[in-house]
C-alpha cells in the first residue's frame, strides 16, 4: 500500500477496558424481555465465542476498533475532506498486535452524514459482546463477521480489493453526495491488522443491508447470471440463515408499487458509477419481509427524510436530479423500500473488483468453458446493462 504523502502516522493505542466495563455495566441492567428478543433475531447465526477458530482475530479487531473510534472521538474531522485525509495512514500499537486505519477522517464524515454517533458505532464493534458468523454461500476466502446487533458487517478484504477501494474513494464520496439515497453499501471504515511481524491482513466496516433483521424471511445474491448461482436451500424448519441466489429466485417478482420507477432509476445511476470505475462482479442483495397490516399504505410509516450530506439538493431540480425519494421512517432507512405487501432490504456490495488483466483472461477461459451461458466476468458495461435488465425483468 502505497504511503500517504504526510507519511504514515503511529501512536500508542488507548486501552479498551473502561469501554468494555461502561458495556457490561449498561447490559446488566437490561431485562430478561430484552435478552429473549436479542436471542430471538439471531436465530441460525452462530456467536464467536472462545474455542472459534475466529476468537482471537475477533478480539484484536474488537479492541483495536475501539481504540480507532476513539481517535475520531477526540479528534473529530472539520471542513471538507482534503488530498491528505484520503491518504492517511493511522497505525495504533497495541500489546501483540497493531491496527492500521486508512483515511480515517473520510470516514469519520461519511458516518457522521450517515447520523451515526461515534459512540453508538464504538459500542457496537468494540469488545463488549462477541460477533457473530451466519453460514456464509460466498465462493471467495473472505472472513464475514457482523456486530451483536447486526448493525454492521465486517469482512476481510485482499490488498489489491483496498487499493482500489481507495483508488476509487474520493469518486465514491462524490457519488453518494450527489446521490444521497444510492443503493450502494456505505464504507464506513478500512482497517489494517498485523499480529507480532506477520502479514497485514485488510478488512472493511459497512452498514449492513439486513437490518434490522428480525422479520427477514429470505435473503438473496443477485449477479444477473446463471453459472454457479444457485445455493441449495435450507430444510423445512432449519434455523439456517442463507443467502440466496440468482436461480433461487426463478418465477419470483419484486413487487415495489410507485416505488418500481425510482429503484430502476437509481440502479441505472449506481451501476452507470461503478462502470465508470472498471469495477464488475458486484452483487445486488435483496431481503424480504412481510409488512403488517398497520404498516401499509402511503402515510403509514412514511416521511421525507433528506439523508445528509456535504452539499445537499438546494432547489427542487437538484433534488429531482439527485433521485431522492420518500424514505421509510426506519433503521437502515437507505436501503429499504416498501411495496403494498412487503418491505424490501436492498444494496449493492463487494464494489472492489477491477477489469484488468486477470478478469479478462478469466473470462476468455468461462467463455470457452461455459458456451452459451451467462457468467459474472464480463466486460462492466455488460455487467451493468445485464443487471439492470434483471432487475426490470423481474419488478413490477
Amino acid at each position: 500500500m502505497a504511503a500517504p504523502s504526510p507519511g504514515p502516522r503511529e501512536i500508542l493505542a488507548p486501552s479498551p477496558e473502561a469501554g468494555r466495563r461502561a458495556a457490561a455495566s449498561s447490559s446488566g441492567h437490561r431485562g430478561l424481555l430484552w435478552r429473549l428478543r436479542d436471542k430471538q433475531c439471531r436465530l441460525g447465526l452462530f456467536e464467536i465465542g472462545p474455542g472459534h477458530e475466529l476468537h482471537q482475530v475477533m478480539c484484536l479487531m474488537q479492541a483495536g476498533l475501539w481504540a480507532a473510534t476513539q481517535v475520531s472521538m477526540d479528534h473529530p474531522p472539520t471542513g471538507l475532506p482534503t488530498e491528505e485525509d484520503f491518504s492517511e495512514v493511522l497505525t495504533q500499537v497495541h500489546e501483540g498486535f497493531e491496527l492500521g486505519t486508512l483515511a480515517g477522517p473520510v470516514f469519520a464524515r461519511l458516518r457522521r452524514s450517515l447520523g451515526l454517533a461515534e459512540e453508538d458505532y464504538q459500542a457496537a464493534l468494540g469488545p463488549s459482546r462477541p460477533y457473530v458468523q451466519f453460514l456464509s454461500t460466498s465462493k471467495s476466502k473472505a472472513s464475514f463477521f457482523l456486530s451483536h446487533d447486526q448493525r454492521f458487517f465486517l469482512k476481510t478484504l485482499r490488498s489489491r480489493e483496498v487499493q482500489a477501494l481507495l483508488a476509487h474513494l474520493p469518486r465514491y464520496v462524490h457519488h453518494l453526495q450527489r446521490h444521497p439515497h444510492s443503493l450502494l453499501a456505505r464504507v464506513l471504515g478500512v482497517h489494517s491488522l498485523r499480529v507480532a511481524r506477520g502479514k497485514k491482513k485488510y478488512f472493511i466496516v459497512m452498514q449492513s443491508v439486513f437490518y434490522p433483521a428480525g422479520r427477514i424471511s429470505e435473503r438473496y445474491d443477485i449477479k444477473g447470471c446463471e453459472v454457479s448461482r444457485w445455493v441449495e436451500p435450507a430444510p423445512e424448519g432449519s434455523v439456517l440463515v442463507l443467502v440466496l441466489k440468482d436461480l433461487n429466485f426463478q418465477g419470483k417478482t419484486i413487487n415495489l408499487g410507485p416505488q418500481r420507477s425510482w429503484f430502476l432509476r437509481q440502479m441505472e445511476l449506481d451501476t452507470a458509477f461503478l462502470r465508470e470505475l472498471n469495477v464488475l462482479d458486484y452483487s445486488l442483495l435483496m431481503a424480504f419481509q412481510r409488512l403488517h397490516e398497520d404498516e401499509r399504505g402511503p402515510g403509514s410509516s412514511l416521511i421525507f427524510r433528506t439523508a445528509r450530506s456535504i452539499r445537499g439538493a438546494q432547489s427542487a431540480e437538484e433534488s429531482g436530479a439527485q433521485n431522492r425519494r420518500l424514505l421509510p421512517d426506519a433503521p437502515n432507512a437507505l436501503h429499504i423500500v416498501d411495496g403494498p405487501e412487503h418491505r424490501y432490504f436492498l444494496g449493492l456490495v463487494d464494489l472492489t473488483t477491477v477489469y484488468g488483466l486477470r478478469k479478462r483472461l478469466e473470462q476468455l477461459w468461462k467463455t470457452l468453458r461455459y458456451p452459451g451461458r451467462t457468467f459474472s466476468t464480463v466486460s462492466p458495461a455488460c455487467y451493468a446493462r445485464r443487471l439492470c435488465q434483471w432487475v426490470e425483468a423481474h419488478t413490477e
